[in-house]
């Protein structure tokens, strides 16, 4: 269970596939933790459904306004503009180094690693993610594998990954055991 932990949903304040960001939020609240809505921007973030708008939804707070110690883990949902956008923002990139440094879980899919690249924090990490960036992964000191969610204890945090869409159902299990812990 994860009853009095909180979590923060990092997203760009366009672009995040709605599903990815969906499904995880539920398995949260499912499973007894708060989510929590955090954006490089205040006001609501537009989802889209592959290339399709989609559904928007309120912000909770900005990368600003909270850090890693107002939380217990970290979720980056993904879609291709979402982590885009998310890596080109200092504020944003620095939210997400911070769960690294403090050894707090994340989980990412789809293209969301692309923000933790930019982060500097897959050297010598396992991760899977939408299939195009596996380059980038590897190039970056990642070890990368097609797998619908890979586990990794070896850095200074719990890392989850997976690559898309069809995952969700094994990431999101795997979000909530390693977020329990």
């Amino acid at each position: 269970m994860l009853q009095g932990k909180t979590i923060a949903f990092l997203t760009a304040s366009q672009g995040v596939e709605q599903v990815e960001l969906t499904e995880p939020w539920r398995a949260v609240e499912q499973a007894g933790g708060t989510p929590r809505l955090v954006s490089t921007h205040p006001g609501r973030v537009q989802a889209f459904n592959h290339l399709d708008r989609g559904d928007t939804f309120a912000v909770d707070t900005t990368v600003r306004d909270s850090g890693p110690a107002d939380y217990d883990a970290l979720v980056l949902p993904g879609g291709v503009a979402n982590p885009d956008f998310l890596r080109m923002d200092e504020d944003a990139v620095d939210f997400v180094r911070g769960f690294f440094e403090a050894g707090k879980p994340v989980a990412a899919i789809c293209h969301a690693p692309w923000t933790l690249i930019e982060a500097g924090v897959v050297r010598d990490r396992a991760l899977t993610s939408w299939p195009s960036l596996r380059t980038d992964l590897t190039n970056a000191g990642a070890t990368w594998t097609d797998q619908e969610v890979v586990v990794c204890t070896s850095g200074p945090n719990r890392l989850i990954t997976s690559r898309m869409p069809d995952d969700l159902k094994a990431f999101c299990q795997a979000v909530s055991e390693a977020f329990e812990e």
